[in-house]
């Protein structure tokens, strides 16, 4: 496969900054919306608040994640940069994939079933040991996302550690006898 000309290279770099920012500013909002959801007591603004971070999460941070991800595969795929040459692009393959799952398998779940809840139970919800607890999961895992894509990000910006030292493979006796 070709490598990308410089002119591509950018526009794809540019494309992957901006799913990032994306995405840790939406994760950043509904951080913020479950700081306010905390003291909230009235169960129109409970409810429209969970409501709002389940629609963040459904229609912006699913999409910039996997934008990111995307954009990330082709950028080692196509420049010099690759997928193993770096510890830098390892680490962030790595927090990438992690964040992902994080998201899809905890913050997801419980940013939804807060919401549902909240809708079945009004303001009676906030006895209940269960949404307190997903509202409390959304409210950390939020926090957590956040300080995670910050770090990737300034990862990406300082690209620390440098490139992997490659064993060379030494020629085998077959190859080197002609």
């Amino acid at each position: 496969m070709p490598k990308l000309n410089v002119k591509q290279k950018n526009w794809l770099v540019s494309a992957h900054v901006i799913f990032a920012a994306l995405w840790t500013g939406t994760v950043l909002s509904m951080f913020l919306l479950a700081l306010r959801n905390q003291h909230s007591t009235d169960a129109s603004v409970l409810q429209a608040l969970n409501s709002a971070i389940n629609l963040l999460d459904d229609y912006v941070v699913i999409p910039t994640a996997i934008g990111s991800l995307l954009t990330g595969t082709f950028l080692c795929w196509l420049t010099v940069w690759g997928f193993f040459k770096h510890y830098w692009v390892i680490v962030k393959w790595v927090a990438t994939v992690a964040l992902i799952i994080f998201g899809t398998f905890w913050l997801f779940p419980w940013a939804n079933a807060a919401t549902a809840l909240s809708e079945a139970q009004r303001l009676q919800v906030l006895e209940n040991p269960l949404y307190n607890f997903d509202a409390k999961g959304v409210l950390i895992g939020t926090i957590v996302q956040v300080a995670c894509l910050v770090a990737v990000i300034t990862i990406s910006l300082l690209k620390p550690w440098g490139r992997r030292e490659l064993k060379q493979q030494k020629p085998s006796k077959s190859a080197t006898v002609s």
